[in-house]
C-alpha cells in the first residue's frame, strides 16, 4: 500500500526533529499503547464484570475474544479502507468511533451490548496500528530518523499491555465500569492533537479501487463463529445442532472466503502467500504463543482471584513479570534478531512457554504465588522477548518488499485469530476444571514449538550443506 507524500514537511535525515514531528510520533505511539491495553484491562476486570452481570465465565471470555475477532478479522479489510479513502480520514473517524465504543461499553447493561462494543474497538485497532506504522514510513525518512520513530512506537505497543493491567487493577477496584470508560477521554485528546499533526495524504491512484467487502464479510463471519462453535461444544456438547451448525457455517464461510480472494480481480489478500514457508511458520507459530499465553492468563486471572482471593490490583501485578520483560527490551529486540537470526530465538522462546505451562500451579492444590505462579510468568515473559520481535521480522523481512505489507496483514490475522480461539476454549472449558485447560494450553504450546523446531531445522539445512560442500573442496 502506498500513498501520496503527505503536504506537511516530512523529517530530513540530516535536521533535528521538530516539535510537530515529536508530537506527531507521540500521537500515533499513544493510539498504539491504548490499543495494546485494551486485552489486558479486559482480562484482570472478568471476575467484577462476571459478578456484576451475573454471567457464566463461558461467557466473559467474549470480552477478550470479541476484540480479537474484530481485530484480526477486519484486520485486512482496514488495509484496503486506508488504500482507497486515505490514511488520515480513517485514522481520524477511528479514534472517534474507540472513544464512542468505550463509553458505550461502560454503559452497558448486558452481554450482547459489551461485546459488540469489543468488537468495534478491535475494527478501531485494525485501522489505526498499521495506519500507525504507514505515517511514519511516510513522514520520518529511511535510516536513523524512521528507526527511532519505529523503536518509539514499538515501546509505546510493547509497555501497552503491562500498563492495562495496572491501570485495570487500579480501576477495577472502584468498578469495572472506569475500567472501560477510560480510554475514551484519552482518545479524544489524541483525535484533537491528531486533527493537527497528522499530515493530509490522498489515495494513490495506482491503490485497489475495490473493497472486497464480500471477502471481508465472509472472513470476519468465519472468526466469530469458529469461536462460538467452540463455546457452545463445550457448553451443550458437540453433537449438538446449535454446535454442528455454528461449525458447518463457520467453514462454509472460510470456503468461501478463499473462493472470492481466487477469483476477485482485486482481492484483500494473495493467498498463495501462504506457500512461503517462513511466513506460515511464523503465523502459526505466533497464533499458537498469543493464543496459549492469552489463554493461559485467563485461567490465571480466575484462579488468583477465586482460587486465591486476590483484588485486581494483585492479579495485575502478579501478571507483571509476563508482560513488563517485553516492554523493557522493545528497543534492543531488533539487535538481538539481528545477532542471533530469527530461528534460534523463535525456537528458544517456544520451548519456554511450554515449560512455564507446565509449572503452573495444579488444581485442587493450595496456590501459592511464589512457586505455582511467578515460575510461569518469568519463563512467558522470556518467551515473548525471545520470539517476539523475531517472528514479525520472520514473517515480513522474507518476502519481498512489495509484499510486505499484505504479508504483515495476513501474520497479524493468524495472531489475532489464535487468540480468540484459545480464549474461548478456555472460558468455556474452565468450569468443567482447571486440569483439561492447562493441557489443553500445554498441547498448543507444544504445537508452536514444533513449528519453530522444524523452522530452525530448515534453516540449518542451507548451512549444513555449505559447511559440507567447504570441506569437500580440494586443499
Amino acid at each position: 500500500m502506498t500513498l501520496s507524500t503527505p503536504t506537511r514537511p516530512a523529517a530530513r535525515a540530516d535536521a533535528r526533529w521538530t516539535p510537530v514531528l515529536w508530537g506527531l510520533l507521540f500521537v500515533l505511539a499513544g493510539n498504539m499503547l491504548i490499543d495494546a491495553l485494551e486485552v489486558s484491562v479486559a482480562l484482570v476486570a472478568l471476575p467484577s464484570v462476571g459478578a456484576d452481570l451475573g454471567l457464566a465465565t463461558a461467557e466473559l471470555q467474549w470480552l477478550v475474544s470479541g476484540f480479537a475477532v474484530g481485530f484480526g478479522g477486519l484486520l485486512l479489510f482496514g488495509g484496503r479502507l486506508v488504500a482507497i479513502r486515505g490514511r488520515r480520514p480513517v485514522y481520524l473517524a477511528a479514534l472517534l468511533v474507540f472513544a464512542a465504543a468505550s463509553l458505550v461499553g461502560a454503559l452497558a447493561d448486558s452481554m450482547a451490548l459489551l461485546v459488540a462494543t469489543r468488537f468495534v474497538k478491535g475494527f478501531c485497532a485494525a485501522l489505526t496500528a498499521p495506519t500507525g506504522l504507514a505515517i511514519i514510513a511516510a513522514t520520518f525518512p529511511e535510516g536513523p530518523a524512521r528507526r527511532r520513530a519505529l523503536s518509539v512506537y514499538s515501546l509505546f505497543g510493547a509497555g501497552g499491555f503491562s500498563a492495562g493491567l495496572l491501570l485495570s487493577g487500579a480501576l477495577t477496584g472502584l468498578g469495572w465500569r472506569w475500567t472501560f470508560a477510560f480510554p475514551a477521554p484519552v482518545a479524544l485528546a489524541l483525535f484533537a492533537a491528531a486533527l493537527r499533526l497528522i499530515p493530509r495524504d490522498l489515495p494513490d491512484e495506482k491503490a485497489p479501487r475495490r473493497y472486497d467487502a464480500a471477502g471481508a464479510a465472509t472472513l470476519t463471519g468465519a472468526v466469530m463463529l469458529l469461536p462460538a462453535a467452540l463455546t457452545s461444544g463445550a457448553r451443550y456438547g458437540w453433537d449438538a445442532p446449535v454446535t454442528v451448525a455454528a461449525f458447518l457455517l463457520a467453514a462454509l464461510l472460510a470456503a468461501a472466503f478463499v473462493r472470492i480472494e481466487l477469483t476477485a480481480r482485486e482481492p484483500l489478500v494473495r493467498l498463495d502467500l501462504l506457500r512461503h514457508g517462513p511466513l506460515l511458520r511464523s503465523a502459526l507459530g505466533a497464533g499458537a504463543l498469543n493464543g496459549s499465553y492469552l489463554g493461559l492468563l485467563l485461567v490465571a486471572t480466575l484462579d488468583l482471584q477465586q482460587r486465591a482471593g486476590h483484588g485486581p490490583w494483585l492479579t495485575g501485578l502478579a501478571f507483571l513479570p509476563a508482560a513488563a520483560p517485553l516492554a523493557l527490551t522493545a528497543l534492543h529486540s531488533g539487535r538481538l534478531v539481528a545477532r542471533f537470526g530469527p530461528p534460534r530465538l523463535i525456537a528458544a522462546g517456544a520451548a519456554a512457554a511450554p515449560l512455564g505451562y507446565l509449572l503452573y500451579s495444579p488444581d485442587g492444590s493450595e496456590l501459592s504465588y511464589v512457586t505455582g505462579v511467578l515460575p510461569t510468568m518469568l519463563l512467558l515473559g522470556a518467551a515473548f522477548v525471545l520470539a517476539f520481535t523475531a517472528f514479525h521480522v520472520q514473517a515480513t523481512g522474507s518476502v519481498a518488499p512489495a509484499d510486505q505489507a499484505a504479508a504483515g496483514g495476513l501474520y497479524q490475522t493468524f495472531v489475532q485469530l489464535g487468540a480468540a480461539v484459545m480464549t474461548a476454549l478456555c472460558g468455556s472449558l474452565y468450569p468443567a476444571g482447571q486440569r483439561p485447560v492447562l493441557y489443553l494450553i500445554t498441547a498448543v504450546g507444544l504445537l508452536g514449538l514444533a513449528v519453530a523446531l522444524h523452522g530452525l531445522g530448515q534453516a540449518l539445512v542451507p548451512r549444513r550443506a555449505a559447511h559440507t560442500a567447504a570441506r569437500q573442496l580440494p586443499e
